[in-house]
């Protein structure tokens, strides 16, 4: 069992009528698999962990889009908490865009939106990439075998989330927050045709939900 929280498909039964959820969605979404009080506690301790583990300047780089909520609340509290010297971190902020290109295999290529430039300007740092959800893990293992050659300092990969799917590579971030089943999430930022972001719990979408923002 790794170091993080796993929630099991017979733990999403929260009643949405217990919860404040938006009234757009309010047929859209069929349970809160995690509601968002344990999603920012679960950021507190993880930042406690990684300041825990560092001694110099720390580069804490978001991936777009789906990170952004999660990289907000994580380093408002590395910004709060000291590491094991007692002194608090200097942090740099970082934003990247990545896509693969993969048709039935994957090409094991990358494209993402740092220049080579800015690349070379991590060469001998700490470098954090914050990623709300980890599924399969190719993407995300085929970006930390591009960015070796930067030699940086040290690369590691918090997630918010890993999926318990039988289509994963094995990859395993360094830090996780949640091991989720393998269903369709949305909230907290994770989408579905760009819809859910604004929805603070994450939630397993209702049939009726993927019915109505199918193919926009």
């Amino acid at each position: 069992m790794g170091d993080w929280i796993t929630i099991t498909e017979e733990q999403h039964n929260y009643k949405l009528e217990h919860f404040n959820i938006p009234q757009h969605y309010a047929e859209d979404v069929s349970s809160i698999l995690i509601p968002h009080g344990l999603i920012i506690d679960r950021i507190e301790k993880l930042a406690k962990t990684i300041i825990s583990q560092y001694s110099d300047r720390l580069v804490v780089c978001c991936v777009l889009k789906g990170g952004h909520q999660f990289f907000a609340d994580l380093v408002n509290f590395l910004k709060s908490f000291t590491n094991s010297q007692g002194k608090n971190l200097p942090i740099s902020l970082d934003f990247i865009r990545v896509s693969s290109y993969e048709n039935d295999s994957s090409t094991g290529h990358v494209k993402i939106s740092m220049s080579e430039k800015e690349l070379r300007g991590l060469k001998g740092k700490d470098v954090l990439i914050v990623e709300d959800i980890i599924d399969t893990g190719r993407t995300m293992v085929s970006l930390l075998e591009y960015l070796k050659k930067f030699e940086l300092k040290s690369l590691k990969v918090a997630s918010l989330f890993i999926k318990r799917t039988p289509l994963s590579n094995g990859f395993i971030p360094d830090y996780v927050g949640f091991s989720v089943p393998d269903l369709f999430i949305v909230g907290y930022c994770l989408d579905y045709n760009d819809h859910f972001r604004d929805l603070n719990h994450v939630c397993a979408i209702s049939p009726e939900g993927k019915i109505k923002y199918q193919n926009e």
